[in-house]
């Protein structure tokens, strides 16, 4: 009788919730709930020259609202808790930054409203210049991963013949040091001519951007791998090709992922440029347009279009990265 009571208390412990809650996890509500008093309470600066728009006191209700949601699972979601106690501090600073943000646009008016938009008007270009926002930004993708693949690919073959090959470095290393430093968007006004379409021209700048990193960091990678692994491989009969693919590489992978990193800060550079100067479309071209008709408002808009699209590229990699490199983990701290 007793083993099976002591049975169950282990099934019902098993399959209950284990309950829990950490104050941090208030912070970024509370930091909302501080925006949506001052929201209300101060007046709108009486010299604000554009008109007031409905769109910020909504767009902070659903944010309180999703972060309570999301306070209220964390009792019962262990991993939800921790992430947000780990973000909470962060999340309750930018939230109150933007506070302070909208308090001296809108409210204070102590910036200049034509080139310091208050937060109404920016989420305001979202709610109704968001479809053409999106076909610039998938434009701009095009022409962005296109550039990027192609100078990842060659910078990686670059790189395995320089750091493989004592001849390909001495022909080719002095080349890359003296071209290589060079910014891509220094080369926009030859590309332009070279080339005949501005879109030729704007792929082969970002794979230049990509190129030039990648192909330093892959070469420096294999060169620093140790010689006796070759020598055991090659004893065992194994081909340069299969030395190359099974050792060098996998070894110079995380030099490797190093530049592509460089390479992708590089080439988002890159594409702002080349779309602000040859292109007609474009989330470059879209800022440098809105920017001279004095629409910054939209140009504030597209940067923020351009922050979240790069953090959730660098985001990706890293995510690649660790599952490539999963094999490491442990050893190097990344």
């Amino acid at each position: 009788m007793s083993d099976a009571l002591h049975d169950d208390a282990i099934s019902i412990h098993r399959y209950s919730f284990k309950l829990g809650f950490d104050w941090r996890t208030l912070i970024p509500p509370v930091s909302l709930t501080l925006l949506l008093v001052l929201q209300r309470i101060v007046p709108v600066h009486p010299q604000y020259r554009p008109k007031i728009l409905p769109y910020f006191t909504p767009f902070a209700v659903l944010l309180l609202a999703g972060f309570g949601i999301a306070v209220l699972i964390a009792v019962f979601n262990d991993a939800l808790r921790k992430r947000l106690i780990h973000k909470s501090w962060f999340l309750g600073t930018a939230f109150l930054l933007l506070n302070v943000y909208n308090l001296i646009t809108l409210k204070l008016n102590l910036l200049p409203s034509l080139y310091f938009p208050a937060p109404e008007r920016i989420i305001g270009v979202f709610v109704k210049d968001w479809l053409f926002i999106l076909q610039c930004l998938v434009y701009s993708m095009r022409l962005l991963l296109g550039g990027f693949f192609i100078g990842a690919f060659l910078g990686v073959v670059t790189g395995t013949l320089i750091g493989w090959s004592p001849r390909w470095n001495y022909w080719v290393m002095p080349f890359i040091r003296i071209v290589g430093p060079i910014p891509s968007t220094a080369w926009i006004p030859i590309a332009l001519v070279i080339f005949l379409k501005p879109t030729d021209a704007s792929l082969f700048l970002i794979a230049l951007g990509v190129w030039f990193p990648t192909t330093v960091l892959t070469s420096s990678g294999i060169m620093n791998v140790r010689k006796s692994y070759f020598e055991v491989s090659s004893t065992l009969g194994s081909t340069t090709l299969r030395n190359i693919l099974s050792i060098a590489l996998p070894a110079a992978a995380p030099n490797i992922f190093s530049g592509l990193f460089n390479g992708t800060s590089a080439c988002f550079l890159t594409l702002m440029a080349a779309e602000m100067i040859g292109c007609k479309f474009g989330i470059g071209w879209y800022i440098n347009w809105q920017r001279e008709t004095l629409a910054y408002p939209n140009v504030y808009a597209a940067l923020i279009v351009i922050a979240v699209t790069f953090s959730l590229l660098i985001s990706l990699q890293f995510k690649v990265r660790n599952k490539v490199l999963s094999w490491q983990k442990g050893m190097i701290r990344w």
